[in-house]
């Protein structure tokens, strides 16, 4: 008797194409751009309201407010606010005021991150430790206690009140130490030998790979300083010594005639909005940085 064998169809399971593996994430890549684009509109579409509007009518931007075609273009606005009120002086008060700040809270919190970070003192887990409190402390709070160091000191209604208060930033110092932390200590070996000084290191040595540390703490500083309002309020009471934060508060408020004028106050928005759009898309790129590949071992 002879066996017999049969061969069992084999079935085969029909591969799926690369078009077809490729669909879903392309569909998952399209939906993540459409949300993205929606949250772009949502955000932006305030601001194209505000620079729109600037060039209304007052009748046009009170009847079609969130229009962002007028009917007529105007620039009745902006030459009411540069011909009319005080906006030139207060754009040159905040940007004495800014550079100045900018300037010293660069000096100061690189020179005081580094010696936190770098130089063994005593004191120095309290002092950094005060240092984080401070930031956990609402700057209303101090509003009180700082016009009255501010008088005390003879400094009220001057540039010097305004300024010298906001040089130390505790946020900056921060930012600054952990930085310099992340930069190997061996890199200032070479110089120590040589006989540098802590200064010169700082300077020389650690500084210049702190750039992206440094544009940060710029952008943050020119940013902060240039929209600064309750600081000014308690510094000084002067018109001479408005910002545009206290001149564009008070135009706000119908500082120059009655009625809504939207265009007016609009326009003054818009243009203190320029100068730190422009430094963040100027150094944007170089924000974000490490010290890594500093030292080769």
């Amino acid at each position: 008797m002879s066996a017999t064998t049969t061969a069992s169809p084999t079935t085969t399971t029909p591969r799926r194409t690369v078009t077809e593996r490729r669909r879903p994430h392309r569909a998952g890549t399209i939906a993540v751009y459409v949300v993205l684009v929606v949250i772009a509109v949502a955000y932006i579409y305030p601001f194209l309201i505000q620079v729109v509007t600037s060039f209304k009518t007052d009748a046009e931007a009170q009847q079609n407010a969130l229009s962002l075609f007028p009917r007529t273009w105007t620039t009745a606005a902006y030459q009411k606010l540069f011909g009319s009120s005080d906006f030139p002086l207060w754009f040159r008060n905040s940007l004495i005021v800014t550079v100045c700040v900018t300037a010293g809270r660069v000096f100061v919190d690189s020179l005081a991150g580094y010696a936190l970070s770098r130089l063994r003192f005593f004191g120095r887990s309290v002092a950094f430790a005060a240092l984080v409190a401070v930031m956990a402390v609402p700057g209303v709070v101090l509003l009180i206690p700082k016009f009255l160091v501010i008088n005390q000191l003879g400094i009220y209604n001057s540039f010097v009140g305004l300024i010298v208060p906001l040089i130390a930033d505790a946020a900056g110092i921060f930012i600054m130490k952990n930085f310099f932390e992340s930069i190997p200590a061996s890199v200032e070996e070479a110089a120590r030998i040589d006989g540098a000084g802590t200064f010169r290191l700082w300077w020389s040595i650690v500084l210049p790979m702190a750039t992206p540390a440094l544009i940060t703490i710029t952008i943050l500083a020119f940013q902060g300083s240039w929209n600064e309002l309750s600081h000014f309020i308690v510094a000084s009471s002067d018109a001479r010594l408005f910002t545009l934060t206290k001149g564009v508060a008070q135009l706000a408020s119908g500082g120059l005639g009655s009625g809504t004028q939207y265009p007016l106050k609009l326009a003054a928005a818009a243009i203190m909005t320029i100068p730190v759009a422009v430094l963040f898309f100027v150094f944007q790129r170089r924000i974000m940085g490490t010290g890594a590949g500093a030292v080769k071992e």
